[in-house]
């Protein structure tokens, strides 16, 4: 008798206790990449990305343009100068190389550092929107879906819609 009460015991508590956990969490997902790209915001940040990088390519473009013929013209003039001034004028080839290196490297960081000064509120609109909608919903949890996250997800509540339609998207 006293192992069937210690075994009811037992079982009731594992019961209750698995109804408790179940009662505690409500967990949502989201495809956040997904929901960014669709963003308008974004579209207005990449667009103004994308006419940086274009006007950062066609200045190397050009520096390059001019070196290229530079070179030409000093190779084609070599056999008329000196070994001093070809010398130099070598060194100076190089060092309009190294100066377009630069300008490029110098424009990469830029790129990103104005990516970084563009995207920051879309994402934390997002970011404030997705907790929004989650509180509004009562949900404790919002797990992001995007493809690679490590999440993979079977059911279980997509808030896309719901934080589009806060959007306005």
């Amino acid at each position: 008798m006293k192992q069937f009460k210690t075994l009811l015991i037992a079982v009731t508590l594992i019961l209750g206790a698995t109804s408790f956990a179940n009662a505690q969490t409500k967990v949502a997902h989201i495809a956040t990449q997904d929901l960014i790209e669709q963003m308008p915001s974004y579209k207005s940040a990449m667009n103004q990305l994308e006419k940086l990088q274009k006007t950062y390519d066609t200045e190397i473009k050009d520096m390059v343009t001019e070196a290229q013929s530079t070179m030409k013209r000093y190779e084609a003039e070599a056999q008329t100068k000196t070994d001093e001034e070809n010398a130099k004028r070598a060194n100076e080839l190089q060092q309009t190389q190294r100066t377009i290196g630069e300008y490029r490297q110098n424009a990469m960081q830029e790129l990103q550092k104005k990516e970084m000064e563009l995207l920051k509120p879309v994402l934390e609109k997002a970011r404030t929107t997705i907790q929004k909608v989650a509180r509004a919903k009562g949900f404790d949890y919002v797990l992001d879906s995007t493809t690679g996250t490590g999440v993979i997800m079977a059911d279980g509540y997509d808030l896309m819609p719901d934080v589009k339609k806060e959007l306005g998207i």
